[in-house]
């Protein structure tokens, strides 16, 4: 089972994700997850995430570097079986590599998951969120 999981920030991808994972025995990526974990592995598109601070300075990754490290993980071996896919696609030109990617592996997105929560939802929970957060100084 391949699976992608889209929806606004705060609209319980990952809570739904966690569910489908456990039903599925199948990994859960997202590009968060990806790109530390390619930091940490030292990858080379780890360090090129890392290099210009992207990451630290809260900016968006470039898209080739992301394209890539969604490449590498999705050719990983826990792959094969299935996959939950969380926060990538984000942008068409993502889409389209993505499908060059899933072409390239051999696989084809089983579902597709578009998660729609109200505004006033996402308010809410995005406010939260940032309460729930330590004091900066």
């Amino acid at each position: 089972m391949h699976i992608l999981l889209m929806g606004p920030p705060g609209a319980g991808k990952g809570t739904q994700a966690a569910e489908l994972k456990a039903k599925f025995q199948i990994p859960h990526i997202s590009t968060g997850d990806m790109f530390r974990a390619a930091i940490k592995e030292g990858t080379e598109l780890g360090k090129k995430a890392k290099s210009k601070s992207f990451m630290d300075d809260g900016k968006l990754v470039p898209d080739e570097v992301t394209i890539g490290i969604v490449r590498e993980r999705l050719a990983k071996d826990d792959c094969k079986k299935g996959f939950i896919l969380d926060g990538f696609p984000r942008t068409v030109d993502q889409a389209d590599a993505l499908e060059g990617i899933l072409s390239d592996l051999g696989l084809s997105l089983t579902r597709v998951l578009n998660i729609s929560v109200p505004a006033s939802d996402l308010i809410e929970r995005a406010v939260g969120r940032r309460r729930a957060l330590p004091a900066c100084r």
